[in-house]
């Protein structure tokens, strides 16, 4: 008898549009042959699932259930592609711990500690992780561009600390612009990390445990024209994506040894994936953990798949089967 799976997509965050993106692209690796397969689209003041007409059933919240024709029909799985709040931080986690729902991604505590960038890459930290050095700011927490530029020196990136998709990034190149870009970023959060510009190649590398088995994808190489890898450069297609990384066997190897170690500080599940930037004479520096990475046909974890001769359907069933197992 095939698993009801839904996809759950959406999310309260300007992320939803990515959201939907990853839905769709999940909607077409996964294996009609197995799974009946919906996408739920959740949102602050609505919950539906999408059936096969195109009309939306609203989802029971006690128990994930919808009905289809007069049935009710309960999933088996849910796969969490929400990036931001309540898919990525940890909320929606909980919830489906509470009903008893398996699913994809990180449980509810590492959700909530890779979703807060700052608190993450400190945790790693004690651990060994190189990051760069960084200022936190709390909503209505002031710091002086003077403060800043000892502290950081220039230039430098604000980003808010529980956002993606580059939504609120600025790459700060004077100090007459620190400011504009503190509230830019709390635009779209209610903390704001500063964070030193580290200069060097930019990578990206997917990775999993089912199974029974460690999976570490090949590296992906991320080269824009752009100021960074903005919004347009990873989504309107102003990048070059090269994977694998044209970099040395030995320093991909290093990174993805990295790469699974953070897995395992973590305690991390399904699928995630980790971005660094790589000094021209250094050891890598973390960016940021991903534990909802993007979906969609064209994303760094699709096309690590691909490189590394897996089909992403195969994996994406593994991910799904081990929690059955």
């Amino acid at each position: 008898m095939k698993r009801n799976i839904a996809i759950v997509a959406g999310g309260d965050s300007s992320e939803i549009v990515i959201s939907l993106k990853s839905a769709e692209g999940i909607y077409s690796f996964l294996d009609k042959e197995k799974y009946n397969v919906y996408i739920a689209i959740v949102k602050r003041d609505e919950w539906a699932v999408r059936l096969p007409g195109g009309e939306h059933a609203p989802i029971d919240k006690n128990d994930f259930s919808f009905r289809e024709n007069g049935v009710v029909r309960h999933f088996d799985f849910a796969y969490i592609t929400i990036h931001g709040t309540p898919g990525e931080d940890g909320r929606l986690q909980g919830y489906f711990d509470l009903i008893g729902m398996p699913y994809s991604s990180c449980g509810m505590l590492v959700s909530a500690l890779t979703f807060n960038k700052y608190v993450c890459n400190h945790y790693l930290k004690g651990f060994g992780v190189n990051i760069a050095p960084s200022i936190h700011l709390f909503k209505g927490e002031t710091v002086t561009d003077d403060e800043v530029v000892r502290q950081l020196g220039l230039p430098l990136f604000v980003k808010p600390n529980d956002g993606g998709s580059s939504f609120g990034v600025t790459k700060v190149k004077e100090a007459s612009g620190i400011q504009p870009a503190i509230a830019k970023a709390f635009g779209e959060g209610r903390e704001v990390v500063i964070e030193r510009f580290i200069d060097g190649t930019e990578v990206t590398c997917g990775c999993y445990k089912a199974a029974g088995k460690a999976v570490v994808f090949p590296l992906t190489e991320v080269v824009t024209d752009n100021e960074f890898f903005d919004f347009d450069a990873k989504y309107n297609g102003q990048v070059q994506e090269i994977t694998p990384a044209r970099i040395s066997a030995e320093l991909a190897e290093k990174v993805r040894r990295e790469t699974l170690r953070i897995y395992g500080l973590l305690g991390a599940k399904g699928l995630i994936r980790v971005d660094y930037i790589l000094p021209p004479d250094g050891e890598p520096v973390l960016l940021e953990v991903n534990t909802t990475p993007g979906m969609t046909a064209t994303s760094f974890i699709p096309q690590q798949v691909r490189a590394a001769g897996l089909e992403i359907r195969e994996v994406l069933t593994d991910i799904i089967e081990s929690e059955f197992n």
